[in-house]
């Protein structure tokens, strides 16, 4: 499988690869915002090229994005937990070149669904960031793996506020 049909991008100048990594840590950070207008435009112009419109439905990039969640998983199955770790001790480069492309294939499919269903997903992400700060208060979820239901004593949905994260990414 692989590939999804999906197209790659070109790197921001002097970033190899359009990602900046830090040995030490095996940090990735994008330079710019996660799914710039460009990038999305780029990919829109991908699909208009080869006349792929027609199939990106909301269904079908729905199946075909949990076929790219399922060759990610296929990657990591089967291997003892210590090359599971955060870094993935271990992998070869070729390895990490596959999980790479496997993710900006999930990536693709996500960010296609999102616009075909029209949802503004850098906001709806910002949005559910302040959703789970009210729903797991630092103070009371720090270290604990509980589902927010053990929290309720907090707010309510209704009582959550927006905002702390809302501008960081929001579209002007």
């Amino acid at each position: 499988m692989g590939g999804g049909g999906l197209a790659r991008f070109p790197s921001p100048a002097g970033v190899a690869g359009g990602v900046t990594r830090h040995p030490a840590a095996h940090t990735c950070l994008t330079p710019a915002p996660l799914f710039s207008l460009s990038s999305r435009q780029l990919q829109a112009e991908f699909v208009a090229e080869r006349g792929w419109g027609q199939f990106h439905q909301p269904r079908n990039l729905l199946l075909a994005l949990v076929g790219e969640v399922g060759e990610v998983a296929e990657l990591f199955q089967w291997r003892a937990e210590p090359e599971a770790r955060a870094g993935l001790p271990g992998w070869a480069p070729g390895e990490r070149v596959a999980l790479e492309e496997e993710l900006s294939d999930v990536l693709l499919y996500l960010v296609s669904l999102a616009q075909q269903c029209q949802v503004d997903l850098p906001r709806a992400a910002l949005r559910k960031l302040d959703r789970n700060r009210a729903r797991y208060p630092a103070d009371r979820a720090h270290g604990s793996a509980r589902k927010y239901t053990h929290y309720q004593a907090g707010p309510t949905d209704a009582q959550i506020p927006t905002g702390q994260y809302s501008s960081v990414w929001a579209p002007s």
